[in-house]
């Protein structure tokens, strides 16, 4: 997918993150493809991993997260590319496409392990390795023509995330285990209270059911450290010296 349908999804008046202007995306010479997963909490809580591939990254959401159980396979819905500079976003998307708040959960770097990663691309079973700080080893996301449950959108749009069996797998919940930033150790909340207030001008995240109840939370403490920042903050009144 090109970057036009990235933005045109977006109104970059009202959103921080990057334009992707082609006069950005430069290479001096090659060097290892960067890959990151982002949390994001918007209309449901889920994780976009994106593979630099071409200038862009390639990203798929994934609902539940990636698993390290090679047993699980994971729904990973396609989406349009992202800017290169992207992977480096974290923070609020006050509105528009998107709105909500995004946490870099996982970066490093990713290595194909085809030949021809667009041809592995149009066949529909791309294995790669990764190396970053909490997703490491072999894996493969592989297109499906089925339906699955979660699964909304085009047809092409489905696929599957699987980790492969190597010193790297396992059955531990990473996603449970290291929920945090891996720039900032940050969570949802801390993230929320280092920005401005009303951030949720239109298209917010759901308000009922279980993402709700989750963003209620979320602004309730961002709101309390916001608070405790205040009070730490305020300046001592100076106290002058009689002569």
């Amino acid at each position: 997918m090109a970057l036009e349908e990235y933005r045109r999804k977006r109104d970059f008046k009202k959103t921080p993150e990057p334009t992707g202007d082609a006069g950005k995306v430069t290479r001096a010479k090659p060097r290892a493809r960067f890959f990151c997963v982002q949390k994001h909490l918007a209309s449901h809580l889920h994780y976009d991993l994106r593979l630099e591939h071409n200038g862009v990254l390639m990203s798929w959401a994934v609902p539940k997260g990636p698993s390290l159980d090679p047993r699980t396979k994971r729904l990973a819905m396609h989406v349009e590319d992202h800017p290169v500079e992207y992977g480096e976003f974290e923070g609020v998307i006050p509105e528009g496409y998107g709105a909500g708040i995004v946490l870099l959960w996982d970066r490093g770097t990713w290595t194909p392990e085809v030949d021809d990663v667009d041809a592995a691309l149009k066949k529909g079973d791309l294995k790669f390795t990764l190396d970053g700080y909490k997703l490491k080893g072999s894996w493969v996301l592989v297109k499906t023509s089925g339906r699955y449950a979660g699964a909304r959108g085009g047809e092409g749009r489905t696929w599957l995330l699987i980790k492969h069996r190597d010193d790297w797998s396992g059955e531990l919940d990473i996603t449970e285990f290291a929920p945090k930033s891996v720039t900032s150790d940050s969570d949802f909340d801390e993230i929320l209270a280092e920005d401005t207030p009303a951030i949720w001008q239109t298209n917010r995240p759901a308000k009922t059911g279980e993402t709700g109840a989750m963003l209620e939370e979320i602004i309730e403490r961002a709101a309390k450290l916001k608070a405790e920042r205040r009070t730490t903050q305020k300046p001592q009144k100076s106290r002058r010296k009689k002569k």
